[in-house]
């Protein structure tokens, strides 16, 4: 088996690339197979490196680029987490110097792909491709914006869905009333505002539903803006007359505590600002855990849920986001058929089956690398 190295943000970094890529690593390494993270640091972030972290790039070091590529060139594989905002230089132009001066197979994760880029974030996606060995997208969205917008080969990309920790089956609190649930890292976009209206129109109902928004301030919005977001929220729910219904959960929770969370709830809340989300992994949560989702039409939201496991409403539009969640609520029978509808199967989301769809490409790659090695040696 191949061994890889990891190069992205990472715990304890708090953000939803950190996240990704620590689960991934932890499934692709299990069974004794060897890796290690090269992270990449911000100024704001906790410099601590936990013991899987094999080197650090800060984002302050000139020409980091150089030993970080010197480091995943020690693996078999490196597997590389993409977002514009990540990398040094503008939109995260550093990323492709260090591609291009690895020496063994890459996989080139994309978080993002835009619809409308910048002529710079369009050429710098295409270059990154051309120097990767392998491109994934986590939603066919994202592949087909690749494929339709950007000049690159089909056959270098692959679609391999977001992974979806083990939430089935969890224990989950008792409630004596419906309860929606949003949950993340908090900044604007994320529309809470918009679910705070739609809690608001909903108080009719008997009992009337709560509300938990579980979750900090993402890390770089409150070095830039302190909790200005999360304290207008507070007014809002005051202004609305929904305070008492709301749980503001100013925490990180781990797996445990997010997985009853999850499982208590009726319906999952994702209001996104956003028409540009291709992946998302609180989504893909809900979804693996059987919960229906009522999400505004970001792409992968559109994706997943049209005709599947969930109701997709306009953006910014409280009046729709409330009829979508009364209708859960209230129409006989609907909670239990959107959850039978997820396409792929829940099953096939789960973060053991996504790392194996990993491994497989990585195993094609280093097979390829070697018959071409033995054909120039020949």
């Amino acid at each position: 088996m191949p061994s890889y190295g990891f190069l992205s943000t990472h715990p304890p970094t708090r953000c939803g690339l950190a996240t990704f890529n620590s689960s991934l690593a932890a499934h692709l390494t299990a069974d004794g197979i060897h890796g290690g993270i090269v992270r990449v640091t911000d100024r704001d972030d906790d410099q601590r490196a936990g013991p899987d972290v094999v080197h650090t790039w800060s984002t302050r070091t000139p020409v980091g680029w150089r030993d970080a590529a010197a480091v995943l060139n020690t693996f078999d594989v490196a597997v590389v987490q993409h977002e514009y905002g990540i990398y040094p230089g503008a939109d995260g132009e550093d990323i492709l110097p260090l591609l291009r001066r690895l020496t063994v197979p890459s996989i080139v994760v994309l978080h993002t792909v835009l619809r409308q880029p910048t002529t710079r974030q369009k050429s710098l996606l295409e270059q990154i491709v051309a120097a990767a060995g392998a491109v994934v997208t986590m939603t066919d969205t994202a592949r087909d914006r690749l494929l339709v917008g950007y000049t690159m080969p089909p056959d270098k990309v692959t679609v391999i869905p977001h992974g979806a920790a083990e939430h089935v089956g969890a224990p989950a609190d008792r409630r004596t009333r419906p309860h929606l649930l949003t949950w993340g890292l908090l900044g604007p976009g994320k529309g809470v505002e918009w679910s705070l209206r739609a809690l608001a129109r909903l108080q009719d109902l008997d009992p009337p539903p709560t509300y938990t928004l579980a979750g900090q301030t993402h890390p770089k919005v409150l070095a830039h803006q302190g909790e200005a977001y999360r304290s207008g929220l507070h007014r809002l729910g005051a202004q609305l007359g929904v305070a008492h219904a709301v749980d503001y959960q100013d925490v990180y929770h781990d797996q445990h505590t997010l997985g009853r969370l999850i499982r208590s709830a009726d319906v999952v809340v994702l209001p996104y600002d956003s028409r540009e989300q291709v992946a998302s992994g609180v989504l893909i949560e809900a979804v693996a855990a059987g919960v229906p989702v009522v999400a505004t039409a970001f792409p992968h939201a559109v994706e997943l849920l049209t005709g599947g496991p969930g109701l997709v409403v306009p953006h910014q539009d409280p009046a729709a986001l409330a009829a979508a969640i009364r209708r859960i609520l209230t129409e006989p029978g609907l909670a239990a058929r959107l959850a039978g509808r997820i396409r792929p199967p829940a099953a096939d989301l789960r973060w053991p089956v996504v790392a194996a769809r990993y491994g497989t490409l990585a195993e094609r790659l280093v097979a390829a690398r070697a018959s071409v090695v033995s054909a120039a040696s020949a």
